[in-house]
């Protein structure tokens, strides 16, 4: 049996910082794809790429009617891969969702998607995960800051920073309503966060993050450093965004909703092991254990 170094260790007794391992783009100089020379040379900088207009709005619109069909269908209400608000008991998140709806199926295959990220990942890709996100207005709650690759590594397995995810915006993204916000270059660092992960955390941290949350002194000397970029634009547009980089959500007190579909894209050479830090794996439908390479 193989066994697999544990370069990014964390859920130990206490918060460690590592500079980064791997590649940011691990495809070679003048690779061919959609991402332009320069911008690929700005997400290896900045550790995430704005695209002001991925979806046109004739697309944006079947996009958006099939969120709301999933949404409004009580047997995806009582599906396991929902995920409810604590309070207002409306849907949050549906995952897996180019499993469940041929729709989103076809957004994933589509080159202007998925030629990205085999782009910036060097290689054939599969999806470690999929969801739609809903933020209604009138005070659905944020995303405490977090990097996916620290929860990816300890409780899916995910060797290393392989993976890229983008989030595509099927309602407008202002500055006030519960936006993304990355901090640039922090991709470069891995935090390492202090306390056990329980089990079947999974349960708890898709509503509130708990376990793996970076400490106050972290968070503020990162911000200080790389500062916090929020991101705004129509419904159409995209981020693309390093698995390793810290981010996060503000809660949405505004009359204005805020969906987007969210896709998380792993090289096939970085297929997961058994978790590093958890005592058990995640269900598949949050990380996936298919690894058949998109086509």
């Amino acid at each position: 049996m193989t066994t697999i170094t544990d370069l990014y260790p964390s859920r130990g007794p206490a918060e460690v910082s590592v500079p980064r391992k791997d590649p940011v783009v691990w495809s070679a100089p003048g690779a061919a794809g959609p991402i332009a020379t320069g911008d690929l040379e700005a997400f290896e900088r900045d550790g995430f790429l704005a695209v002001d207009q991925l979806l046109a709005d004739d697309e944006v619109a079947v996009y958006r009617r099939e969120l709301e069909r999933l949404v409004d269908d009580p047997a995806i209400r009582e599906d396991e891969r929902s995920i409810v608000e604590p309070k207002s008991k409306e849907i949050r998140s549906v995952f897996e969702v180019h499993r469940i709806s041929e729709v989103f199926a076809n957004l994933v295959r589509d080159e202007r998607v998925v030629g990205r990220a085999r782009q910036i990942l060097g290689s054939d890709v599969y999806v470690h995960q999929s969801r739609i996100n809903v933020k209604p207005g009138f005070g659905a709650s944020g995303f405490y800051w977090h990097s996916d690759f620290e929860t990816w590594h300890a409780e899916d397995g995910l060797p290393n920073m392989r993976t890229v995810s983008v989030s595509i915006a099927l309602t407008e993204n202002y500055d006030t309503n519960g936006g993304l916000m990355i901090m640039p270059g922090s991709h470069r660092t891995f935090l390492g966060c202090a306390g056990a992960t329980p089990e079947d955390n999974y349960k708890k941290s898709l509503q509130m993050q708990d376990a793996g949350t970076p400490s106050d002194e972290a968070l503020t000397e990162m911000a200080s450093q790389y500062g916090i970029k929020l991101f705004t634009g129509r419904a159409g547009s995209a981020t693309w965004f390093d698995c390793n980089c810290m981010h996060g959500s503000g809660d949405n007190i505004t009359p204005f909703p805020r969906s987007n579909v969210f896709i998380v894209f792993n090289s096939v050479e970085n297929a997961a092991v058994e978790p590093f830090a958890a005592p058990v794996r995640r269900p598949e439908f949050i990380g996936a254990r298919d690894f058949t390479p998109i086509r």
